[in-house]
């Protein structure tokens, strides 16, 4: 209670079908689709006690999302593969629950929103394509939700290895999809992109001493 400590993580990026990694386009002639392939965001973060059992969590964290285009044209035939990554900032700010499960070992539940803040649009050009994500809006919110379990050690800090669920509330970004016709002509369309994924965390938390937080307490009430 009360013991404020500073942690860093890594969060590897899951592509997983269930939460729907692709987002196609079909407007014939044209079909145009963005696959999530994967991704990390890595970071900072501190966590405040509240109660033995209640923390709140906040930091600031660097998404790095990875997706595999396609854009092809049926009527020519044309068809083109290419990368691109999409960069965003997060500030979290999350209640956390414990439930604890032995001597040294907890289980962490944790709830909460995500500022969410997208630097600038990126961009990728082809033979006759082009591929070009407008972020909706610089700043938006988001929802986010974890759960993971973590060793408490006495002098060498904590270890956690979890899962997050990440859902913007609104579209991260709007794909627009080109085809350029040999006298430079071109046809655009648009999806937008909601930006969802799911991670794996590894976090480590640095040694903080309860006892010392309590003496410092007590001497500032006298």
């Amino acid at each position: 209670m009360g013991v404020t400590t500073l942690g860093l993580q890594v969060k590897p990026v899951l592509p997983l079908s269930f939460f729907e990694p692709i987002s196609e386009l079909k407007a014939p002639p044209l079909l145009g689709s963005l696959e999530l392939t994967g991704g990390v965001a890595f970071g900072m973060m501190v966590r405040t006690g509240i109660t033995k059992s209640i923390s709140l969590e906040t930091g600031i964290n660097q998404i790095n999302r990875s997706y595999d285009i396609l854009v092809k044209n049926d009527t020519t035939p044309y068809s083109a593969t290419d990368r691109i990554r999409f960069v965003g900032y997060e500030i979290p700010m999350l209640a956390m629950v414990y439930i604890r499960l032995g001597q040294r070992t907890w289980m962490n539940n944790a709830i909460g929103v995500s500022l969410d803040m997208y630097p600038s649009d990126v961009e990728r050009v082809q033979e006759q394509s082009r591929v070009y994500l407008a972020r909706t809006n610089w700043a938006r919110f988001g929802v986010v939700g974890n759960i993971g379990v973590e060793y408490r050690t006495l002098k060498s800090g904590w270890f956690y290895f979890g899962a997050t669920y990440h859902r913007p509330f609104n579209d991260m970004a709007v794909a627009e999809y080109t085809f350029y016709e040999r006298d430079g002509f071109g046809h655009t369309v648009k999806k937008a992109l909601n930006g969802t994924y799911l991670t794996v965390d590894l976090r480590y938390f640095f040694h903080s001493d309860p006892e010392r937080a309590q003496r410092r307490r007590r001497n500032n009430d006298q």
